[in-house]
């Protein structure tokens, strides 16, 4: 990248411009950051010998636990996430 793409991607940046990135060259840690604030995801799981689901950030963080699919759903969508379910 040169200075005339820094600049162009500064003042996008700016203007609320969504950047174009090319994402064969992403960072190790810049593609383990990705979908980490929007997307959540649910897994089934055993809380005290009882069935519970499990709520995990994109990267794996655990960020809490629900008795029901539906209300782990409805706590990722409160929070403007996309939910997604792992078996």
């Amino acid at each position: 990248m040169n200075s005339t793409d820094d600049q162009q991607t500064n003042d996008q940046a700016r203007h609320g411009t969504p950047t174009l990135v090319d994402i064969r060259h992403l960072s190790v840690e810049q593609l383990q950051a990705l979908g980490v604030s929007q997307i959540a995801y649910v897994r089934p799981v055993l809380v005290d010998g009882n069935a519970a689901f499990a709520i995990h950030a994109a990267d794996g963080t655990p960020m809490a636990v629900a008795g029901d699919c539906d209300v782990a759903f409805a706590a990722i969508r409160q929070h403007e996430m996309m939910p997604t379910l792992v078996h």
